[in-house]
């Protein structure tokens, strides 16, 4: 086996033809044409907040669910519905990722222990963000959610953190919080960019989003360039296991039409589950599995945990650790009548690319795997580390995928990245 493995100190950093000409459009208007769904006011005498890049260009904007929203003018204080949602955040506030969040939940900890230890270890300070809730909606308190008086809050469309109507939403804006809801996680493929331009606007970082949108769009032509030669009927079938052998009841949690879906299609496979998952994410049986036939597997973890096999990659993990939790994982009872197991095109990824603006590298991962030929000169690694040295502040020390053997070779090479 082989895995994509990063070494200490690297700096990180992911229908076709509508992606692409979403990614057209949306490029265009970074510079300077500005869409509809994104037209703003201009502010008279705005001036920009200590350390934006741009003066503030807007009063109002759309966020992710349709609101009509006001750009705060000097933002100090931002509140996250999800402390996942730092890995947005982050990528727009270069050197000091934490320096203006005040408060969030604590699903970053719980969820995914190990980049908030990465982070913790460039960043102590992380430990004494205050907590609005655990990882859940029902857990968050308004009090302690208004206490830090924040200027921004920033929540997610779906996920652990508070939702569209939730009462929370009404108190914030009541005390002159602007609250910002964006989408990494239900259709990412429309959604991260568009997101990434609001975080943009509302953080009055512009000149940061628009650079980390050009450099998500030129990789992305790159899959999808090749992406599109390869007719439908050529396209393998596969079958992503998330948070593969987590769950007490067994087989299978999985993405149908959404999510981890969209990065498989715009890769270049088909999702069996697309058929099968009405909505975005489900749950589907050992049988269906097998009677798709899926040509290649793909598990996603994170965590381990205590009793049941599970994928561990992601920050602070090795490469031995991933590699035997792969192995664990496709040894369970039953697993090899899956044809993609039989056959040996078995691969793991972090989880966390499921509601991450990071997904590029799934996607890149996923073409790799897909058609190794065709992407024999494509370097995930390079990419990784490129993204994290230009946008972040905490290295990628750790495995984040893994991959299967097939015969006497893996169908990607592992190497070192450097900075």
């Amino acid at each position: 086996m082989s895995t994509f493995r990063f070494q200490s100190r690297a700096r990180r950093f992911g229908p076709v033809a509508r992606v692409l000409a979403a990614c057209a459009a949306f490029s265009f208007a970074m510079l300077g044409a500005g869409g509809a769904v994104y037209a703003a006011t201009p502010a008279p005498g705005a001036s920009p907040a200590p350390g934006t890049t741009g003066p503030a260009s807007a009063q109002t904007v759309t966020d992710l669910a349709g609101r009509t929203i006001r750009i705060p003018a000097n933002p100090h204080r931002i509140l996250l519905g999800e402390s996942r949602l730092l890995m947005a955040v982050a990528l727009l506030e270069g050197k000091q990722p934490l320096a203006r969040i005040v408060g969030w939940q604590g699903d970053l900890p719980t969820m995914d222990p190990q980049t908030f230890d990465a982070y913790a270890e460039e960043f102590p300070g992380i430990k004494q963000v205050p907590l609005i809730g655990k990882a859940t909606e029902d857990s968050i308190s308004d009090e302690k959610a208004l206490s830090v008086k924040p200027d921004l809050a920033i929540f997610s469309l779906a996920g652990h953190g508070p939702s569209r109507y939730n009462a929370l939403v009404k108190q914030l804006e009541a005390t002159g919080t602007t609250v910002v809801f964006v989408d990494f996680r239900l259709h990412p493929m429309q959604n991260t960019l568009p997101s990434i331009e609001l975080l943009g606007k509302v953080m009055h970082r512009e000149q940061e989003a628009n650079a980390y949108a050009q450099f998500y769009q030129q990789h992305l032509a790159r899959v999808q360039a090749v992406v599109k030669q390869i007719p439908l009927q050529q396209r393998p079938t596969v079958f992503i296991d998330l948070l593969a052998g987590a769950w007490d009841a067994g087989c299978c949690h999985t993405a149908g039409n959404g999510n981890f879906g969209e990065f498989i299609q715009a890769a270049g496979g088909s999702n069996i589950a697309a058929g099968l998952v009405p909505g975005v994410l489900g749950d589907i049986s050992m049988e269906q599995i097998i009677a798709a036939r899926p040509d290649v597997y793909i598990a996603t973890g994170s965590r381990t945990k205590p009793g049941l096999a599970s994928l561990r990659v992601g920050a602070l993990t090795s490469e031995h650790d991933a590699q035997a939790s792969l192995a664990t994982l496709v040894a369970r009872p039953g697993f090899d009548t899956i044809k993609a197991i039989h056959d040996g095109d078995v691969h793991g990824i972090s989880h966390n690319y499921y509601d991450s603006p990071y997904n590029i590298v799934a996607i890149e991962a996923f073409a790799k795997w897909f058609y190794p030929q065709q992407f024999k000169d494509l370097d995930v690694n390079a990419t990784q580390a490129e993204l994290y040295r230009r946008f972040l502040a905490v290295p990628p020390d750790g495995a984040y995928w893994v991959d299967g053997v097939k015969g006497a070779a893996s169908t990607v090479a592992s190497h070192p990245t450097g900075g």
